[in-house]
């Protein structure tokens, strides 16, 4: 890759990172389900007036909606609002990449390699670490919820591959019209403050809503797609490890979060699966 190019990369990692911070600090302005509704309000409108639809079939927009708008966001957001640290969240959700193993093992008949199955043994000991960190119920319910999240990030990836859907931004775009309105739908339901947090609005509100929803997902997805675009994803993919090093890193200096002794090394084994099954070239040519 060329050294602008790496730039690139390094720098939506570095955002992307960041968005967990913005999030845990958006979650304190709003409920989560509403805080995630805004987040897709402001990727959808008015970016689809921009980016043409080019005959994607509505069901795999609507399918890849919900899984990867719906239910990956509600469980990251009210997983954070459970207990779950900006930091560590970030780590977890990139369980995504073990999932998408997995599901590709079973759905797609893609047979992982063997170092690609330590890492995924790696990785679940490191979770299993983390659960017995957090021990109480609570704390439980948000680890248990931002996997949630991953394992739907993960759906949304294999049904992106059995959809052949060739350009991921526009997918992105259009996909965002799907959430606002379950997701408003659920926190009429489910939440309480809604309009108090409209009426009390801050621009710190407004930049968490801005900046989760134009720089996480539309820049940086944005540099993401450019990027595989001009490389092979072996040759991007390994960037992000890099989100949750930052993720971590932004959410000490900027939250003053902090990590028990079991928390570290369960960080640490979820750290190494993840490189050994992001790293492990794929079987298939």
């Amino acid at each position: 890759m060329s050294r602008l190019h790496t730039l690139l990369a390094v720098l939506a990692t570095v955002l992307w990172g960041f968005t967990f911070v913005a999030i845990k600090v958006g979650l304190g302005e709003f409920p989560p389900l509403l805080f995630a509704a805004l987040r897709f309000v402001v990727i959808a409108f008015p970016a689809i007036l921009f980016v043409p639809r080019a005959g994607m079939p509505w069901r795999w927009i609507f399918g890849v909606g919900w899984v990867m708008g719906v239910f990956q966001f509600s469980f990251l957001y009210i997983g954070m609002v459970n207990g779950m640290p900006a930091g560590l969240s970030s780590l977890v959700v990139q369980a995504q990449a073990l999932f998408t193993l997995l599901l590709s093992t079973w759905v797609l008949q893609d047979m992982p390699r063997r170092q690609q199955w330590l890492g995924v043994g790696l990785a679940l000991s490191g979770m299993g670490a983390i659960a017995l960190a957090r021990g109480g119920t609570a704390q439980l319910l948000g680890l248990l919820l931002v996997l949630g999240s991953s394992l739907s990030w993960a759906v949304g990836n294999i049904c992106i591959k059995l959809a052949k859907i060739g350009n991921g931004f526009r997918l992105v775009v259009w996909m965002a019209i799907v959430p606002p309105l379950p997701l408003l739908g659920l926190s009429a339901l489910f939440e309480s403050g809604q309009w108090a947090a409209i009426r009390s609005l801050t621009p710190l509100g407004v930049g968490t809503i801005f900046y989760t929803g134009l720089v996480s997902s539309l820049l940086c997805f944005g540099l993401w797609a450019y990027l595989v675009q001009h490389y092979s994803p072996n040759r991007v993919a390994p960037f992000s490890l890099l989100v949750p090093i930052f993720g971590m890193a932004f959410s000490v200096l900027l939250l003053g979060d902090s990590l028990s002794r079991l928390e570290i090394i369960g960080s640490a084994l979820v750290f190494a699966g993840l490189c050994l099954t992001i790293l492990t070239p794929n079987s298939d040519p």
